[in-house]
């Protein structure tokens, strides 16, 4: 890996046996990083990261200007969410299986005696992978009717940088799990635009043309989704 400077920006260069060039801007603080083609100098390379440059910087500002969501300690009364609402945590110690229920205002997190917080976290977090594929499943089942297009696998994962991702060549979809924690209709929202990559790859006038017409709200959704706090995380590179 080598590293380019722009000023005061600089811009990570993976050269990959890849055909094109992927520029990233990854959160919390907006670290660039552009991989290319093994066969492309550094010349092409920086005047390509020039071209840029005004996309790269609203795209700082945007992840350093986004709200962040507290670090979670998975205490009783702490606040978590599903689907855009406010539920309280209740914490139960119990010699019994571990397992995560859904209340009126309350997740109920059972545990054994003496559970550490990161057990709690991983059994949050699959809680959350779980209810998410489920809510999504039927979403991709209906716009795979309504689109005539077919996924072949679903993945539900955390995610840093993006809400959702399709291959379009293995039909596959992932969605990120932090999708659980925002309004349903933002996630049908993802569906469907990862749904339309089946038809067309890239972000163009004919992608938004099946965007528009099968959701006009659609931007409606991706700004409230652009708007809504990011969760907490402890970044490594």
């Amino acid at each position: 890996m080598t590293s380019l400077r722009l000023g005061d920006i600089a811009v990570d260069v993976i050269l990959k046996d890849i055909k094109n060039v992927h520029l990233s801007v990854y959160p919390p603080k907006g670290r660039v990083r552009i991989s290319a083609p093994k066969r492309m100098s550094v010349d092409t390379i920086r005047v390509y990261a020039v071209s840029k440059l005004d996309w790269i910087k609203q795209q700082q500002m945007k992840l350093r200007e986004q709200e962040r969501e507290s670090r979670r300690e998975y205490l009783d009364r702490e606040s978590h969410y599903l689907w855009g609402r406010r539920y309280l945590l209740n914490v139960s110690e119990e010699h019994a299986a571990p397992d995560v229920r859904l209340r009126p205002g309350t997740i109920l997190l059972r545990v054994r005696p003496g559970a550490g917080e990161e057990t709690k976290k991983a059994l949050v977090a699959s809680w959350y992978r779980q209810t998410l594929k489920a809510a999504a499943q039927p979403l991709i089942e209906t716009w795979e009717r309504r689109l005539r297009v077919a996924v072949q696998r679903l993945f539900v994962q955390q995610m840093k940088t993006k809400w959702g991702s399709c291959n379009p060549t293995t039909r596959s979809i992932r969605l990120n799990t932090e999708l659980a924690k925002k309004p349903r209709e933002c996630l049908e929202y993802v569906v469907l635009h990862e749904l339309v990559h089946l038809i067309e790859r890239r972000h163009n006038d004919k992608f938004r043309h099946y965007m528009d017409r099968f959701m006009p709200q659609w931007q409606q959704y991706r700004d409230e989704l652009n708007r809504a706090p990011l969760a907490h995380q402890d970044w490594r590179y």
